[in-house]
């Protein structure tokens, strides 16, 4: 009883450091980590007609890829109004940090089975004439956050 009492003890005082030093307990590394995602949102422009066609890449093989690299999906949306609703879809994941956003494309572009799939899905002509991506951090008073 008395060495599970000691055992106990260590634990807290382990845990009761950790925190002083500036370490935290794991939740609140956790939340840290959170605080630092970075978000990026991507708009790509297809050519005329190509837009199901790019839906179905991501909905059959790039959302999965995204989360195979370290990326998370936060969200997909096609605008409302024509003409963009005919060759536009917007997109945000996020990412650890921008230099895991980094990593993670490029392991993302060099990976074979994106490599396919882009070649196969471009089978009948390219599928997207213009990207745009921008890097973004929560603010302290989002949702998200």
């Amino acid at each position: 009883m008395k060495k599970t009492l000691w055992a106990i003890g260590l634990v807290g005082l382990g845990t009761a450091l950790g925190f002083w030093l500036g370490r935290g307990t794991p939740s609140e590394a956790a939340s840290a980590a959170a605080k630092n995602r970075v978000y990026e949102m991507r708009t790509y422009y297809t050519n005329e007609g190509k837009l199901p066609d790019l839906q179905a890449r991501f909905r059959n093989h790039t959302t999965k890829l995204f989360e195979k690299h370290g990326m998370k999906n936060v969200g997909y949306w096609v605008p409302q109004d024509a003409p963009a609703s005919q060759n536009t879809l917007i997109y945000i994941i996020s990412h650890e940090s921008r230099d895991a956003a980094k990593k993670s494309w490029d392991a993302f572009r060099n990976d074979p089975e994106w490599k396919e799939v882009a070649k196969a899905s471009e089978a009948n002509g390219k599928i997207v004439s213009k990207l745009e991506s921008v890097y973004m951090d929560a603010t302290d008073y989002s949702p998200i956050k």
